[in-house]
């Protein structure tokens, strides 16, 4: 049995982490400060005797705890989140992983940390590898976000090197599926929600910019094979199948059998026009590829929705 945290265990990629690695055998710590998080997402969780939640801001100083490894998902990850607060944000994306990479230290812990496909920001390279360092705006609306992420995994990697403790850095592309918050603000989310209530879909741009979801269980898979293996990263985690934000909207209003329409408004600033995995290393690394189509991850998403409200 491993001692194990998961910062940011509350929300959404999180608490599917806490609940697969807790009936894999292990004590979980789940740490989270329930800004976007919810203990709602670890009802299932809560009474089990290996599971610990502990309510804390991992831009402060943080409890001592003895773990063997950390995973970090600590991060308002939609803008809706991380433009409302951006200097949180970016204390979140530097202080607060430096607070658990010295927690890590201090108990010789493997340290992986969940970056982002963002850190390419919007991509001349395309489909997107790790060797690409990307195309960001450093003072744009999303920069507190892609810049944070930027600097933390730039902070893991020296961290690592001067202090000789093992960290692995991962980035993630668009995930979804159950136990994403209504007012999410993420595209798959508020296409569900609004073909649901009924509502106009709201396309921004033409709906021509790209995006590739990877559903949840598979994303837990290759988090946790990344964890186990010898592989440093940075990795891309993501499902390398590519859609229009158009082809999106479309498919979930034949799936929801909304008849609600889809209305048009500008693009906003610094929105990538197209995003898609190169998944290579992480199919050669840890063995990991998707299997979950996006239709049939979208089906089980709209039914946890339609229960939800």
């Amino acid at each position: 049995m491993a001692n194990i945290l998961i910062a940011g265990g509350a929300g959404f990629i999180g608490s599917h982490l806490c609940e697969y690695l807790l009936h894999n055998g292990n004590f979980i710590y789940c740490l989270d400060n329930l800004y976007t998080g919810s203990q709602s997402n670890l009802e299932y969780l809560q009474d089990n005797k290996n599971f610990r939640f502990i309510k804390a801001d991992i831009t402060k100083p943080l409890e001592h705890l003895k773990v063997d490894q950390i995973y970090n998902l600590a991060c308002p990850a939609s803008p809706v989140y991380y433009q409302k607060d951006p200097v949180f944000t970016l204390k979140t994306s530097f202080t607060g992983v430096l607070h658990l990479l010295e927690l890590a230290r201090s108990n010789k812990a493997v340290f992986l940390h969940c970056s982002t496909s963002e850190v390419y920001g919007d991509p001349l390279q395309h489909p997107q590898k790790e060797s690409y360092w990307g195309n960001v705006n450093p003072v744009g609306p999303r920069s507190c976000y892609d810049e944070g992420k930027r600097a933390a995994e730039s902070l893991i990697t020296d961290f690592s090197a001067q202090y000789n403790i093992e960290t692995k850095i991962i980035r993630i592309f668009n995930t979804y599926g159950p136990r994403m918050q209504l007012n999410d603000g993420r595209v798959v989310s508020n296409f569900i929600v609004q073909s649901l209530k009924g509502e106009e879909l709201t396309i921004y741009g033409k709906g021509e910019q790209t995006r590739s979801f990877c559903f949840v269980s598979d994303m837990i898979r290759g988090i946790v094979r990344m964890m186990q293996e010898k592989e440093k990263g940075p990795l891309n985690l993501g499902n390398p199948a590519e859609r229009t934000i158009k082809e999106l909207a479309e498919l979930i209003l034949e799936l929801t059998g909304s008849g609600s329409r889809m209305v048009y408004q500008p693009l906003p600033g610094d929105d990538p026009r197209r995003r898609k995995p190169d998944i290579g290393l992480a199919q050669k690394k840890l063995d990991w590829e998707p299997r979950i189509s996006l239709k049939q991850g979208l089906k089980e998403t709209i039914a946890c929705f339609r229960k939800m409200l």
